[in-house]
């Protein structure tokens, strides 16, 4: 090459590096969330709720985090969710491989012969004799990314990644939510289920008791048909519970991607009380609300649509390819390796749009919709956040005084039974006193075990309205809502937001 080709083909790679700087279409600039400072009054402060980073710590339940733990291993729809994710970035590079050049080898080999009544026949033989073909070489072809076409196609593919990897982590926020949900009520089953055989015991003790008397000529027989009648309606509630404990059996098992009734033998003796669950205290940084990862992915899908805008404006301008092919020719194969059989080709090929029927402009008018679109769907995630938020916090403060007034109604509720069952045994009351008694007392001690479980499960609510556990770290607040330690892009585990109280 004399060194005013080489000088040539230097200032066309300049000026090439210099237009593929160019990008069409506007920037993503990320939006603002539009939420208040804190929520004031009935909150509750990062540091009550969760000091670890395994938020279902604070119930201290060994079953519980176990169970937790293998949900996020084995469900089969974080894996799902998980194989979306790595789809989405195979996608990527699918797609980002159009950026860089392309090079295909060849070679052939015919035997073939042309008519000689035919226009053109490139063996110089005019038709009469067979001739060979043989062929070897290298093609390149490289489209010069002019004006940003394929960088606002990579562009909108890593914000893709973005929404798949949010996906995966609200299915995983789900999942453990929905675990914790059904062992939680579980628990509330098997609680009821123990507060109703203690009370069926009670009431068969008064029926045994009521039917010893009318043989004594003391009791009626309405007292002694209201004995077994509060019996019978006991044990009528038994196999509803029972079936309850069952269905969450198999519903914890499914969400372990196991068969049915394969955790009983594992969920036959947990824990039925409940701990302490903390109490509510000052302000909630609304800046927590940011991690969920629905608003995540509504701010990922506004960047797509965002670099779609570039993608259909390149549409309208010309795509300029850079074509080479380098090889051999030769009618012997033994002359295939000669210099003489050498050929080349290189040089431009350029596409320019003159007439589609509409169909560019009518795609850039889509791509501005779809974009107005994902910011108006960002605005109603954010208020929608902002709503679930603040129900789940005031529903949490809820069930925690709900249940402090029902256990001074149990405690009562149970001594006045306890009286009744003396004094009926000493003759001062009658028989529908204490049933009475007991009735309230039965229906006091459900209601606490329900608030009890409604109040656990009001505090994982929260949980998932907050788009994960989380822990103090400092003046910050990061997201520990996985029991997962691994890296990567989107890895929400890493993002840290700033608190404000």
């Amino acid at each position: 090459m004399t060194g005013k080709a080489a000088w040539r083909a230097l200032s066309l790679g300049a000026l090439c590096a210099a237009l593929t700087g160019c990008t069409l279409g506007p920037n993503f600039v990320r939006p603002t969330a539009q939420l208040p400072a804190g929520w004031q009054g009935a909150a509750v402060s990062a540091d009550a709720l969760a000091s670890d980073a395994q938020w279902w710590a604070g119930f201290e339940d060994p079953t519980l985090a176990a169970l937790a733990a293998q949900a996020l291993q084995a469900n089969l729809d974080i894996q799902l969710a998980a194989n979306r994710v790595q789809q989405s970035r195979a996608a990527r590079g699918v797609i980002a491989a159009d950026r860089a050049p392309a090079v295909s080898a060849s070679a052939s080999g015919v035997r073939a012969r042309n008519s000689e009544m035919g226009l053109n026949d490139p063996s110089g033989n005019g038709g009469r004799e067979d001739y060979g073909l043989f062929q070897a070489g290298i093609g390149m072809s490289w489209e010069l990314d002019l004006w940003g076409r394929m960088r606002r196609q990579v562009e909108a593919a890593d914000a893709r990644i973005q929404i798949a990897d949010e996906d995966a982590h609200a299915v995983q926020t789900a999942v453990l939510a929905e675990t914790a949900r059904d062992y939680l009520q579980l628990r509330a089953t098997r609680q009821l289920l123990a507060i109703t055989e203690d009370n069926l015991r009670i009431a068969r003790d008064i029926a045994r008791l009521t039917r010893v008397r009318q043989t004594q000529g003391v009791a009626s027989t309405l007292q002694v048909a209201s004995a077994a009648a509060q019996v019978a309606a006991l044990e009528a509630r038994l196999a509803p519970l029972r079936h309850r404990d069952a269905q969450l059996r198999n519903a914890l098992a499914m969400l372990l991607a196991q068969p049915p009734q394969a955790l009983d033998a594992r969920l036959a003796d947990i824990r039925r009380d409940w701990p302490v669950l903390p109490t509510m205290a000052t302000g909630l940084p609304s800046e927590l609300a940011e991690r969920r990862p629905d608003i995540r992915r509504a701010e990922a899908a506004l960047h797509a649509a965002t670099a779609s805008i570039g993608v259909a404006k390149a549409s309208f301008l010309p795509r300029i390819t850079l074509n080479g092919d380098i090889g051999y020719q030769a009618q012997q194969l033994d002359d295939l390796d000669g210099w003489n059989a050498h050929r080349f080709s290189i040089g431009p090929s350029i596409s320019l749009p003159i007439f589609q029927g509409g169909r560019l402009k009518a795609n850039l008018a889509l791509s501005r919709l779809q974009q107005q679109q994902a910011g108006l769907q960002f605005q109603r995630t954010v208020l929608q956040a902002w709503h679930e938020v603040d129900d789940a916090i005031d529903g949490y403060a809820a069930e925690q005084q709900r249940g402090a007034a029902l256990q001074v109604a149990v405690d009562q509720s149970e001594r006045a039974l306890d009286a009744a069952r003396r004094q009926y045994q000493a003759g001062v009351v009658d028989m529908l006193d204490v049933l009475t008694t007991q009735r309230i007392a039965l229906d006091n001690q459900a209601a606490l075990a329900d608030s009890q479980a409604a109040a656990a499960i009001a505090r994982v609510d929260l949980y998932r309205a907050l788009g994960g556990g989380w822990r103090d770290v400092g003046v910050g607040v990061t997201r520990a809502g996985s029991a997962s330690a691994a890296s990567g892009p989107g890895n929400m585990a890493q993002r840290t937001l700033r608190s404000s109280q």
